[in-house]
């Protein structure tokens, strides 16, 4: 190899050092990008899990008071004045209240009672009570 080999025809700089003889820098390796979580919905569409941890309530649903309304309404002769079955399902819920039960809407009324009422107007549409006389809950 000869002297003349050594450096550069374009910029007479040692092929070393000049940007012409060296072979271009290899590109940096990227890394493939990672994957990105994918959001998956709480319940499959594919499987038929169950779930495992219970749903905890702050307040009771209507549901839970439709039999409890009946059978308060059955044992009074299936008619009862509101504030008597109001009375009564206090009684007979006072251990199974839930905390919240017991804070009040943004009406003011409380949370157990507004579900009652809502329960009541279920089991009406479901055909087990009729509206009758207001402020009287009647079974059909």
């Amino acid at each position: 190899m000869s002297a003349s080999d050594d450096y550069c025809e374009l910029c007479d700089l040692p092929k070393s050092q000049c940007v012409h003889g060296r072979p271009p820098a290899p590109e940096p390796v990227k890394a493939p990008p990672k994957p990105k979580p994918r959001k998956t919905a709480t319940a499959s569409r594919t499987t038929t899990t169950t779930r495992t941890a219970p749903v905890s309530r702050r307040w009771t649903p209507p549901d839970a008071l439709k039999p409890l309304i009946v059978t308060v309404l059955e044992d009074a002769g299936g008619e009862l004045e509101a504030d008597q079955v109001f009375r009564e399902l206090e009684t007979r819920l006072e251990d199974r209240l839930l905390p919240g039960d017991r804070e009040t809407t943004p009406e003011g009324e409380l949370r157990w009672r507004y579900a009652a009422r809502r329960a009541r107007q279920a089991l009406i549409s479901e055909g087990l009570m009729t509206k009758g006389t207001p402020g009287v809950w009647t079974l059909a």
